[in-house]
């Protein structure tokens, strides 16, 4: 009897081995927990599909950020195109956070989340509208980082109209290439953002004969999920390069926006530990900057997914298994438009088990959608799996909810936060209601 339970202890253990977690989702008693709640309890209260958030863990990985570059004045305008819940960048705010938009819907979101931080903004995108120009006025942002001629012009005429000034900085272009996906790579000059930096002076003399126009700063972003840090050093040389000639212009740049882009490790056989990760990406970046000496420039930078993605995942419910032919298939609550990652880019998440089963099996996880691309993983180790059991999909807290849609008319996932033994939601589950209402209305 003794040698069984030693045998059984010893499938535990390495089943355990293959699925061990960060911090934030880690095994306790065979189950999954998100800090001091069990996963399984949030899914039968709550539902599923169903997004959950270690707030510890935003908060620890925020502030291993921010201390990283302590020794340079800085700000950490956070991303929020990679996650926008209101209570996560209420959240972001507390602990001194800008942000990062893209939008004009992301310029209300920050208003609703916390007022005061919108002189913290920086607002980047190659396609601003007059109208969200005008928003971005109004609200009093720090800094607009300009993409095209053609939207400097207009930003100066918006301006006019309100006679406001805004603080402006040109996206350059550095032609810096990073080991990425193609559709998440942009510093490269066959790409559409920013202008090349080698015709950048030129327009910063049209800038600075703008009334309404202030220059104010150097612009950058290379690309996302970047894990080599010589990339953003290469990069940030070359706007170095630019700042000098620049005053020697006679512009005064007090601002230099880095970008964001530092990645994670989706894979935890091959981990990257964030705080020497993030100790590299700071020294790589202020080595550069402490060569300008007094004209160093108050640093921007822009992180999203390294702060949320490992913070978040996606809990889902098993609906049926079956074979076909040698495939075995895991049918699950949560599709395509609950996470388009897979999909989109061919992202590998983690998923791992709720509970801790001993037959460990190969299995394609797979959603509801009618689309051969509705994946979330493929040919994954999971324990045998039965109808009404959890999974859970890790990683997930950037670019998850933040890309999600009613494609098949599917309403979209709750949120849950969660700090110790407490959780809320921070999102409810949108209904078949709400998601029909704008066509119904018209009916």
């Amino acid at each position: 009897m003794r040698t069984r339970r030693r045998a059984v202890s010893n499938v535990f253990a390495k089943i355990h081995n293959m699925f061990v977690r960060p911090p934030a989702f880690e095994y306790k008693d065979r189950k999954l927990y998100c800090e001091r709640i069990p996963l399984d309890q949030l899914a039968e209260k709550y539902g599923t599909p169903l997004y959950v958030y270690s707030a510890t863990a935003i908060q620890d990985r925020f502030s291993i950020f921010d201390t990283a570059f302590e020794g340079v004045p800085h700000t950490i305008c956070y991303s929020v195109k990679a996650n926008s819940n209101l209570s996560i960048l209420r959240l972001l705010a507390k602990l001194g956070a800008g942000f990062d938009i893209v939008s004009g819907g992301e310029l209300e979101r920050v208003r609703l989340a916390d007022k005061k931080t919108l002189s913290k903004v920086v607002f980047s995108g190659v396609g601003k509208t007059a109208d969200e120009l005008a928003l971005a006025l109004r609200a009093g942002i720090l800094l607009f980082n300009v993409e095209s001629e053609g939207e400097l012009e207009l930003l100066a005429e918006c301006a006019g109209k309100l006679r406001t000034t805004a603080n402006v900085a040109l996206r350059v272009n550095p032609d810096v290439p990073a080991e990425t996906h193609p559709y998440i790579s942009t510093g490269l000059h066959e790409h559409k953002f920013g202008v090349p930096i080698d015709t950048a002076r030129g327009l910063y003399r049209r800038a600075a004969a703008h009334k309404y126009l202030k220059v104010a700063g150097v612009s950058l972003h290379i690309g996302s999920q970047i894990t080599d840090v010589s990339p953003f050093a290469i990069a940030i040389e070359r706007a170095t390069e630019l700042i000098r000639q620049l005053t020697a212009d006679g512009h005064k740049i007090r601002f230099l926006d880095g970008g964001g882009g530092l990645g994670i490790s989706y894979n935890s056989a091959q981990p990257l530990p964030f705080p020497e990760l993030v100790s590299s990406y700071a020294q790589a970046i202020t080595s550069v900057l402490q060569q300008l000496g007094k004209q160093r420039p108050h640093l921007l930078l822009e992180p999203g997914r390294s702060i949320v993605a490992p913070a978040g995942a996606l809990v889902t419910r098993v609906l049926y298994t079956k074979r076909n032919g040698a495939k075995n298939f895991a049918i699950v609550d949560a599709a395509m438009n609950d996470l388009l990652r897979p999909a989109l880019y061919g992202a590998r998440h983690e998923i791992t088990p709720v509970a801790l089963e001993e037959a460990i099996i190969q299995t394609d996880v797979v959603g509801p959608v009618c689309e051969s691309g509705d994946f979330l993983a493929r040919d994954v180790t999971l324990p045998a799996l039965g109808s009404g059991e959890y999974l859970c999909v890790l990683d997930a807290g950037a670019y998850g909810m933040a890309l999600a849609s009613n494609y098949n008319t599917r309403p979209r996932p709750a949120e849950v936060l969660v700090e110790g033994a407490r959780a809320r939601v921070i999102r409810r589950r949108e209904t078949l209601k709400e998601t029909l209402h704008p066509e119904s209305a018209c009916l």
